[in-house]
């Protein structure tokens, strides 16, 4: 990876040592407000996959889904069940999850991965033992995310259901895909890609894992040029990890240290994005208000979300 991006452009210092959100400081009030006037009608998308799907839940190799428990419902008040009692006779449900913070929709941290010892903004990559005491996902869920997302439909623009596996793409054809929809993408945009792969995931099952390498972005150099130039603040994909799984090069998920690690570009994964494509297909209005907020887990390398996008 070193020898990879030893010339890649680096957003390191831009906003001061102390900075953990990266480029999402793009996403000033004036950019809030221009994610506002992009909304028209006023319908709403939540982007975020269900947790706990009965057709499974799609997570990255060597993570399990999600597990939900039942911890009290209408039988534990059954005879000898032992409910607990409440004046008055209330009875209620509760339950509980076991689940990989990064195992549904979620932000990455910008702490979450690294290579040479340094992750985001050159902290010491032993700053993330017991747990993230920089660039974690806590500075990132205290701010928020809000800005004018575009989506970016690549399957539907090569004419297909769904990509294939190890199925590339460049920053070249998002630009093409978005301006063959009308609508270019602008400097500090929020970038929604639909692929539809995990389609795959569901019709096949466990077959989905054989020989896994998802499609995606892959890197160059002009790639990360063009994201650095276009001070783009947040990546969001339909996918687990928003670029190929192993580059040609041979190196697995480089776009995470080139934009993540090095630019502070926020990611975001395994969005559902299937009804706001039809929307957005039906009545070709492509930007909307995109607003997210991932959840408050201290020190968290990533945590769960329920994007929203408002058109």
């Amino acid at each position: 990876m070193h020898e990879l991006l030893k010339d890649a452009p680096t957003n390191w210092g831009r906003w001061g040592p102390d900075d953990e959100v990266g480029a999402l400081n793009f996403l000033t009030d004036d950019e809030v407000m221009r994610g506002i006037r992009s909304v028209r009608s006023g319908r709403v998308f939540t982007l975020q996959r269900m947790i706990g799907d009965p057709k499974g839940d799609p997570v990255w190799p060597g993570r399990a889904p999600a597990v939900r428990t039942q911890i009290l419902d209408e039988s534990s008040w059954d005879e000898g069940a032992g409910g607990p009692a409440f004046p008055g006779g209330l009875h209620y449900a509760d339950d509980k999850i076991d689940a990989f913070l990064q195992g549904s929709t979620q932000y990455d941290a910008l702490g979450h991965v690294w290579y040479d010892g340094q992750i985001w903004n050159g902290y010491d990559a032993r700053t993330t033992v017991g747990g993230l005491d920089k660039a974690s996902i806590g500075p990132i869920a205290e701010r928020g995310v809000v800005g004018r997302g575009i989506l970016i439909d690549i399957a539907r623009w090569r004419g297909k259901e769904a990509l294939d596996p190890a199925e590339t793409f460049t920053h070249e054809d998002l630009v093409a895909c978005a301006e063959d929809q009308g609508t270019p993408i602008e400097k500090h945009d929020v970038l929604v890609v639909r692929t539809n792969y995990l389609k795959h995931f569901f019709d096949q099952g466990e077959r989905f894992y054989d020989d896994f390498c998802e499609p995606g972005l892959v890197y160059s150099p002009e790639l990360v040029r063009w994201f650095h130039e276009m001070e783009i603040p947040n990546l969001a994909t339909d996918t687990i990890a928003n670029e190929i799984t192993y580059d040609p090069n041979g190196a697995a998920l480089p776009l995470h240290c080139a934009l993540m690690r090095n630019l502070g570009v926020a990611l975001t994964e395994i969005c559902d994005l299937e009804e706001l494509a039809a929307d957005c297909a039906q009545d070709r209005q492509f930007t909307f208000m995109y607003a997210a907020a991932p959840l408050k887990v201290a020190k968290a390398a990533g945590t769960p979300v329920n994007p929203m996008a408002i058109k």
